[in-house]
């Protein structure tokens, strides 16, 4: 047993690695082999962090790789990541040793084809334009001669010579305000719209604001795709104009601006009146206006001669002495109408005052008629004349007016018609 022991400890195992001398050696050997990979997998389980530096993990249908973009690189990628987008990524591995850890340290992103940014692109397009983002009665109208244009675009691209020349070629009369955006990458929606809101609190304020850049892949264009930026858009209190990409080239901020022109070129062009047609038109109306002028004038003088040989030039009184004649037969006329009118209503008031007279109650006592009333209702508002013998009491003392004066008797007997003696 004791021999056995002893063997036992004869036996010396190989020299031991401690965990940091064992990670370290890890990290030194797989970091110099995958020190410039790529790796293509859909993302997931992607968290930004409020530093900036975005986590994510790499999956495929086996296996999951877990990665990092930091806040620096992340302005350079060409797209903003998202969950389930199949990305080809280029980047180094690293080992982490507190953690015994590996991750992949992007550098480079960019989508596999165009087919999930189309599906992204179709679904954002759907959602925005049933809120009516889109809606034609919502856009307003360029104003046609601008004194001053913001220019929201990258200061280092191609779009911003290309506008500025067009502009200048067409028409000097208008300032640029260049309001300089990252156009591509991550993060670069965000500050497009950023720099919309900045051209919209310029003082004094611009007429139009022209959202411009040059061409690209969809990948290239993706942040004028994405919703940050089409609400800025939509949301801007001045005007905007979009000139994203080639011809072919559609963008969702194209579709919410409230113009879309085909290129940088075309934005300037729809942002400007063309200088030498305006010089034309200038010149044209000036001639029309020098004609027309010269037409009035001639009628003008036309009017004159002919208004000095009309007769009130050659005989000035003959005219007062024609309104004399014609006011003298005026008065005429009138003090006939006025006598006439005179004469024939003295004959109505004649007339009348006869027929009058005819029917006066004096007219028929003069006649040998008389009136009767009882004296206590005589003189009174009211009284009557007597027409029947019912209710006359006998010894009444009634009143019997005649043309001359009134006789006041008592009733002695009454009698009727229908009585017999």
């Amino acid at each position: 047993m004791g021999k056995g022991l002893s063997n036992d400890r004869q036996k010396q195992p190989p020299e031991a690695l401690s965990v940091t001398e064992f990670t370290s050696r890890v990290k030194e050997h797989v970091e110099s082999r995958f020190a410039d990979a790529w790796v293509c997998g859909e993302i997931s389980n992607l968290v930004a962090a409020s530093s900036g530096h975005v986590y994510l993990s790499l999956k495929d249908d086996t296996s999951l790789l877990r990665a990092v973009i930091w806040r620096g690189t992340r302005q350079l990628l060409a797209i903003e990541p998202s969950d389930g987008l199949e990305v080809i990524c280029h980047g180094r591995l690293e080992v982490y040793p507190p953690r015994g850890t590996y991750q992949l340290t992007i550098d480079a992103l960019h989508a596999i084809g165009t087919g999930a940014l189309e599906a992204r692109l179709r679904k954002l397009h759907a959602s925005l334009e049933s809120e009516g983002l889109f809606a034609a009665e919502r856009k307003r109208p360029i104003p046609t001669f601008p004194r001053r244009i913001a220019l929201v675009t990258s200061p280092s691209g191609a779009a911003i010579a290309d506008f500025l020349k067009t502009l200048f070629l067409r028409w000097r009369a208008t300032e640029v305000i260049v309001v300089p955006s990252r156009v591509q990458g991550a993060g670069a929606a965000e500050e497009l719209a950023a720099a919309l809101a900045t051209a919209a609190r310029i003082r004094p304020a611009v007429d139009v604001i022209a959202l411009v850049r040059g061409g690209g892949s969809l990948e290239d264009l993706w942040a004028f795709n994405e919703e940050v930026l089409v609400r800025a858009v939509v949301a801007s209190p001045i005007p905007i104009v979009s000139g994203v990409g080639h011809e072919i080239d559609v963008s969702l901020a194209d579709l919410a601006a409230d113009l879309r022109a085909l290129t940088p070129t075309d934005a300037a062009v729809q942002v400007s009146p063309d200088g030498v047609q305006m010089v034309a038109m200038t010149d044209s109306l000036g001639i029309r206006l020098q004609a027309s002028l010269k037409r009035s004038l001639r009628a003008t003088r036309d009017r004159i001669d002919h208004l000095t040989r009309a007769p009130i030039f050659a005989d000035p009184n003959k005219v007062v002495r024609d309104r004399d004649s014609l006011v003298q037969q005026h008065a005429a006329r009138l003090n006939r109408l006025v006598n006439t009118a005179i004469q024939r209503g003295r004959e109505r008031l004649g007339a009348a005052v006869g027929r009058l007279e005819a029917g006066s109650p004096l007219k028929l006592l003069s006649r040998g008629y008389s009136v009767t009333s009882l004296a206590e209702n005589y003189g009174k508002h009211g009284s009557t004349a007597l027409r029947s013998t019912a209710g006359i009491d006998p010894e009444a003392i009634i009143v019997t007016h005649l043309a001359d004066g009134r006789l006041w008797s008592r009733v002695e007997r009454i009698t009727n018609d229908a009585d017999k003696d």
